[in-house]
Parts: C-alpha cells; structure tokens; sequence
C-alpha cells in the first residue's frame, strides 16, 4: 500500500486535498482525521505538519509527500522531487529596513533572521557571503525592531506585511518555490511501490493538463475546415467528422483555457457557428 504524507494545515492543505480528490482518492472526512486508509486504490493517507513531511519521506517512514519546494530544500531531506503541482506559489526574499540596503553583497558580516535557516545558508555558501543565520519560527519582521538581526529572509507575497514593519526587499529573490510531488529516495527504481506511484503521478497530472485546457466543439463549413484548425491545432489534432449533407463538419479539440474565448471570436469570424466550451475534469495525456 503506497503511503502518502499530505499537509494537514495551512495554504498547502486544502489545494492539496482537492487535487489528490479531483484525482480520484479518497477525501478525509473532518480535519480532525490524520489517517486515512484508501482501499480502493491501495493508498494510506498521512496527514502531517508541512514541514514535517520531507523528513518522513526522506527517512523512508512514507513513501511519497505533497510539500513546498522550499521546505523542500530546507530540510536537506534526500528526496526525489517528482512533480511541480502549480500551487502555493511564492517567492523568498531578504528584507531589511527601507533604503539601507541594495544588494546581496551587503549581506557580509550581517545577522539573518529566518525560519529557514538551512535554505538560507545554503544559498550564502554557494555565493560565499559570511553571514550570520538565527533561526526563528514565526513573526520574523520584529526581529529587526527587536535587535535580533539586521535583515531577514522571508516568503514574500504582496510585500504588505513588510511595508508595515517598515522593511522592503532588495536583491535577487533567492527562489520561488510552489507545492511539489517527491518521493523516497531510489522509489522510483523499485518494483514495489513504483506502480502504485507511477499511477499517482499520472492522475495528477491529468488533473493538472485538465485545469489547463478545456474541449473546444464548433461546426465549420468544410470548405473552410483548413482555416478553422489552424486555429484549434489541438494536442496531436483536432478530432474533425462530417455533417448531414456533407457541406459542414464538426470539429473538437482540447485548447488552452486561456486562449478560449480568443479562439471562439476568431472561429466565428471565420465562419464556425455552434461553438461551444466544455471543461474537462481529468484526462490521461
């Protein structure tokens, strides 16, 4: 049974937990569940602190976890990371009060406020920047105030909560990170276990491909048709049948969401009537 660690709380929980159902998996029933056993697919579900989960799929004690890349990185876990799942997006940064400081030079010789002192020192190492790094849990714009540090290193999404405390960020951001699929080291090479996850992996990714398109059906006169699918090309091609009577055909083809509505005008001024958009719930690419 493939044992998968998903965060119990905060930003990554919810998303999280509508992927893994949009993908056919059980759904715990109340947030107070912290096991959930899917028999149907051959699933157990651990749900864990987000920080906590790298260290239980890199030790083995689970064999596939849902966390942020940059609690990833900062546990120095061995994991294989499998795929990105497009959300949880944000960007870490250093910040310091307005105006005092420009670049990541001016780190030498300074104290670093984080709660992800290993992301932190990792990337002054690769820089060779001397710096000093004080590990704090939460709340680390008050640092500063506080005289704890001279500049911290921080998530940083609409700069608010900085701007508040009198702080801006400077330098180059040092990643941006989203919620990642990894799994135990060497998993993926194994017989046991790799099936159950391969099959994870594709769900999800069908999942994902069908948040990104929609199925796009028109009808086009057939002396038209060639223009109409240089606009609806579809992945491999568009799927094209003859009408009644032989003068029209009906198209279908999955497209960028995005592009949609931009498609649908140019379909109709190229003579396409009856179009419509349906979404797609999963898919298998």
């Amino acid at each position: 049974m493939l044992r998968i660690a998903v965060p119990n709380k905060g930003a990554l929980s919810e998303p999280a937990v509508d992927l893994l159902q949009e993908a056919g998996y059980r759904r715990r029933g109340t947030t107070k569940d912290l096991v959930v056993v899917d028999q149907e697919n051959d699933v157990e579900f651990f749900y864990l602190r987000p920080r906590d989960i790298a260290v239980y799929v890199g030790s083995g004690t689970v064999d596939v976890g849902i966390t942020g890349q940059d609690m990833l990185l900062d546990s120095r876990t061995p994991a294989e990371e499998i795929l990105s799942l497009g959300f949880a997006r944000s960007t870490f940064r250093f910040a310091a009060p307005m105006g005092t400081r420009e670049d990541i030079t001016s780190l030498e010789g300074s104290i670093i406020a984080t709660s992800y002192e290993n992301l932190v020192e990792d990337y002054l190492t690769e820089r060779g920047i001397g710096a000093s790094v004080v590990h704090l849990d939460g709340a680390v714009e008050s640092s500063i105030r506080l005289g704890v540090a001279d500049v911290i290193a921080d998530v940083v999404e609409t700069g608010t909560t900085l701007r508040q405390a009198g702080l801006e960020p400077f330098g180059e951001p040092i990643m941006t990170s989203e919620a990642v699929l990894f799994s135990r080291p060497g998993m993926v090479l194994e017989e046991a276990g790799a099936h159950s996850l391969e099959v994870l992996e594709r769900r999800l990714r069908g999942v994902l491909v069908a948040r990104e398109y929609v199925m796009l059906d028109y009808d086009i006169p057939t002396a038209l048709l060639e223009t109409a699918v240089q606009v609806t090309p579809g992945l491999q091609s568009p799927t094209v049948s003859p009408l009644h009577g032989g003068e029209w055909s009906a198209v279908r083809a999955m497209v960028d969401r995005r592009a949609a509505h931009r498609m649908m005008d140019d379909l109709y001024d190229a003579g396409a009537r009856a179009i419509l958009v349906t979404a797609i719930q999963a898919c298998r690419i």
